[in-house]
């Protein structure tokens, strides 16, 4: 039995969507995986604010370095992971 236009439209129009999806999962995979330490460091930083908002400066003085120092090991790590790669 062959199947239908109908059937094999469906079909493709299914494979397509479902290719669309893996692709922006791909996308956000990488962009995550990109960025993760600068999202991480602003929210430290909302953190921060928030605390300072609510009245508590000490705690929101102590939690305000934490971005910096975030970014920082993130640059780090990713110079270690870039002499690495190049190493091997």
């Amino acid at each position: 039995m062959v199947p239908s236009f109908d059937a094999l439209f469906i079909h493709s129009k299914i494979d397509s969507n479902q290719k669309i999806k893996n692709s922006m999962k791909k996308k956000a995979l990488k962009f995550i995986n990109n960025w993760y330490p600068v999202l991480i460091a602003f929210a430290a930083l909302l953190y921060s604010v928030g605390l300072g908002l609510i009245g508590r400066v000490e705690e929101a003085q102590y939690s305000a370095h934490w971005p910096g120092t975030i970014l920082l090991f993130a640059i780090a790590i990713r110079q270690r992971r870039i002499t690495n790669s190049k190493n091997n």
